[in-house]
């Protein structure tokens, strides 16, 4: 046997190995994101959350890579940036853990985002911590995007800023073609923790990724249920990369704490950002091998 499925079945096949990943760690770094209160793009709020963000990488030995740019928006051009925290290693290969730390904009309303984006962001920087010290075979790389939210209504244009700008640079740089797996992570903090099947995504990674839930005890945490969600990894799938979005979209009683001022902190749990966090960290041992 040999090609895709083949590679597939080996990777299945290999050990357990535990990993150095916490989710209580994960969870007050999610605090202390939300404690910048709203952070929409080019707002004071995010500029704060932006150098926090570098500060505690570069603490944790990443090489920081800023991905600035324009972002021509239906309110005119806003000033945005992505955030690239990369762990060099020796194969030529790499692989990308991605989420989003903008907050939408609900002009009138305090929307604090604690899940939506504050769980991304703050399991991203545990993350940092996690794998640093480390030997890493591939590059790893976790990026935090900006502009995800729309800042009107969800378009092909008005959405993915961050996600799309760095596609269409990585392709430009001849990035893509070395990545061998992109994760991107959205709402993973909810208490009442579901990812969903995100149909929009490579099938073979989302395999691996449910299998590995399986083997460390959490396959109750991954449904079997889902459909096409359009997230940042969308723009680098299209493109032919290896990429798959671990998103819970039901959030509260019929999603009713998305996009609202109920989404706080006292909605997130450790054991869930333990749960991604885990099965992230033995992912990435197991495409190293």
């Amino acid at each position: 046997m040999h090609g895709p499925k083949a590679l597939l079945m080996t990777l299945l096949a290999l050990p357990l190995l535990a990993a150095d990943f916490s989710g209580a760690a994960a969870l007050e770094l999610t605090r202390k994101v939300v404690a910048f209160g709203p952070r929409p793009p080019g707002s004071p709020a995010i500029k704060k959350l932006q150098a926090f963000i570098e500060a505690h990488a570069r603490q944790r030995g990443c090489q920081i890579i800023e991905d600035a740019f324009r972002a021509a928006t239906p309110v005119g051009p806003i000033p945005m940036k992505n955030i690239i925290c990369k762990f060099s290693g020796t194969s030529g290969r790499a692989v990308v853990l991605t989420g989003h730390y903008d907050s939408k904009l609900f002009p009138g309303r305090r929307f604090v985002g604690a899940n939506d984006s504050g769980s991304s962001t703050g399991i991203l920087l545990e993350f940092a911590r996690a794998l640093a010290g480390r030997t890493h075979p591939d590059d790893i790389y976790l990026v935090w995007f900006d502009g995800e939210e729309a800042i009107a209504e969800w378009t092909a244009t008005d959405s993915l800023y961050g996600s799309r700008h760095l596609a269409e640079r990585w392709a430009n740089e001849g990035m893509l073609s070395r990545i061998k797996a992109f994760v991107n992570l959205d709402m993973i903090g909810d208490r009442d923790l579901g990812i969903m099947q995100n149909t929009e995504g490579s099938p073979q990674l989302n395999q691996l990724i449910w299998r590995i839930a399986k083997d460390l005890g959490y396959g109750k945490y991954f449904l079997n249920t889902g459909g096409a969600v359009e997230d940042d990894h969308a723009p680098f799938f299209r493109r032919g990369v290896n990429a798959v979005d671990l998103i819970d979209f039901d959030y509260g009683p019929q999603n009713s704490y998305w996009h609202t001022e109920q989404d706080t902190m006292d909605k997130l749990s450790a054991h869930s950002f333990q749960v991604v966090g885990d099965i992230m960290m033995e992912l990435i041992r197991r495409l190293s091998t």
